[in-house]
């Protein structure tokens, strides 16, 4: 299964969040992903202006594994594989520590925060989408309810290791990932105060002391602990939080992302077709070179302008063969391999392309998800809709993500980022004077914001399942304004 969520990133970046999740009764699951990127005619986007070089420098992708899923409530009520692990390693830590033990228990903390880290956002999802009114207060009570027991339960777990054996540098991975925890409910809470105060006051009005003494008490363990919190009085300048965030995130989950090697997918082939070209060019220059020779003797003036001619276009015909091979091989090949891998065991592959192609080659069921308006299809008559295809295609074995982690790991998240910075060169400014008049016939002037759009249209295909979807992404000079899903 290939699951996709897509977000704006920053300004000028988008980001699409694929799953590549695996099924347990195959060995080796494949998935393909082809993505049709649809580009106004008017940002002069062709392949003469942007190649396969500045489109690989403007999408960044981040391999990772998929963290594994528990409810809130079950890491709270329950005796979950998370608390069973986090404890074996404490304790191991605690009677022997050694290189082992201690590489065990810093990451099963990592493991451990991305869970609840995962399990927060899921639960404070589930409860601002909500469709039933009459169980908002009682989620959003459990939730708080089963914050407190799950960071108590994990703040106990500190005693095992505040012991002699335990170096306190080694103590300082647990005090980073109660960090860590301690800052994703903050900010989950306080969101989830924020959207229940502006969407459901009176629901807001019930629940308002339980979510502020919860941050109250979050704060003042924070002040005990001597961690970096939120300096509310300088609400533009909260740097050294923001750095020490970041910091703590990217520490917590490094174990999940995964070594990505990349490397040229066609360069063996393309020097066996480029020496295909030289051969075939070479075998041109001699015959023409023989013909002449055999007919006029050597040291003769036609002999010599033959050799001067064949030899201009011994290097011509090379050239062109060896564009052509290219074409051939970035239209019918990937451009590069990535060999994905976790401690040095490989779990499997990704191949990636990039390719600019005509509406004639898209099929037809893309084109109707494109859904162009008539005044589009009339404009396209004159000038045409560039379209660029990027094709992704992963294979994942079943076994060696089994093999990774105690925790059931079922897949992988590719997060792409594509940056639409070459995008915006030739547009024209974000604000247009414009003319209206009032019912009185009064000519008034105003100001028209100016956007473009970006048309992404989606293929994933799985064993024998095939969807498509289908992102609208609205940009201009000022950067992406939003992102609609169809």
């Amino acid at each position: 299964m290939i699951e996709i969520q897509a977000k704006i990133h920053d300004k000028f970046s988008i980001e699409f969040k694929v799953g590549f999740i695996t099924r347990k009764r195959l060995a080796i699951s494949d998935f393909v992903m082809n993505t049709w990127i649809f580009v106004p005619h008017s940002l002069d986007i062709n392949p003469m202006t942007y190649d396969k070089t500045r489109f690989y420098r403007d999408i960044k992708s981040n391999v990772r594994l998929i963290t594994p899923v528990y409810l809130l409530r079950d890491l709270a009520t329950t005796d979950t594989l998370p608390f069973q692990e986090l404890e074996k390693a404490f304790r191991q830590l605690s009677s022997t520590p050694t290189r082992t033990a201690t590489a065990e228990y810093e990451s099963q903390v990592k493991m451990f925060a991305s869970i609840v880290k995962s399990a927060l956002r899921d639960e404070y999802t589930h409860i601002i989408n909500s469709t039933i009114e009459e169980d908002r207060c009682y989620l959003t009570r459990e939730y708080l309810a089963n914050i407190r027991q799950v960071t108590t339960k994990f703040r106990n777990l500190r005693k095992i290791i505040n012991v002699s054996t335990v170096h306190a540098n080694t103590l300082e991975y647990f005090h980073f990932g109660d960090e860590f925890i301690s800052n994703v409910v903050e900010q989950h809470v306080n969101k989830l105060q924020d959207f229940l105060s502006r969407e459901h006051p009176k629901d807001y009005f019930v629940l308002k002391k339980s979510m502020q003494e919860l941050l109250k008490d979050e704060l003042h363990y924070k002040w005990e602990k001597n961690y970096i919190t939120v300096n509310t009085e300088n609400k533009s300048n909260n740097q050294e939080f923001i750095s020490r965030a970041g910091m703590l995130k990217k520490y917590i989950e490094s174990d999940l992302y995964l070594i990505a090697r990349k490397k040229r997918n066609t360069f063996l082939l393309e020097q066996i077709l480029f020496s295909i070209a030289a051969g075939m060019s070479m075998v041109f220059a001699t015959i023409v070179s023989f013909s002449f020779q055999q007919k006029y003797g050597n040291f003769t003036l036609p002999f010599f302008i033959a050799l001067v001619i064949s030899y201009m276009l011994k290097d011509r015909i090379k050239e062109l063969m060896r564009f052509y091979f290219a074409h051939k091989l970035g239209s019918k090949f990937y451009d590069n391999k990535v060999q994905i891998s976790i401690k040095s065991q490989q779990i499997g592959w990704s191949k990636e392309g990039f390719d600019f192609i005509s509406d004639n080659k898209v099929p037809r069921e893309v084109m109707e998800l494109r859904g162009r308006s008539s005044l589009l299809e009339a404009e396209n008559r004159r000038v045409d809709e560039k379209i660029i295809l990027y094709r992704k295609r992963v294979q994942l074995g079943r076994k060696q993500l089994l093999n990774i982690s105690a925790y059931p790991i079922p897949g992988i998240h590719d997060i792409i980022r594509f940056n639409v910075s070459e995008f915006i060169r030739k547009m024209d400014n974000p604000e247009v004077p414009i003319f209206g008049n009032d019912a009185e016939g009064n000519s008034i002037r105003v100001h028209g914001e100016k956007t473009y759009y970006l048309n992404f249209v989606i293929q994933c295909q799985y064993e024998e399942q095939l969807e498509y979807k289908r992102y609208r992404i609205m940009f201009n000079r000022l950067g992406i304004k939003k992102i609609e899903t169809f």
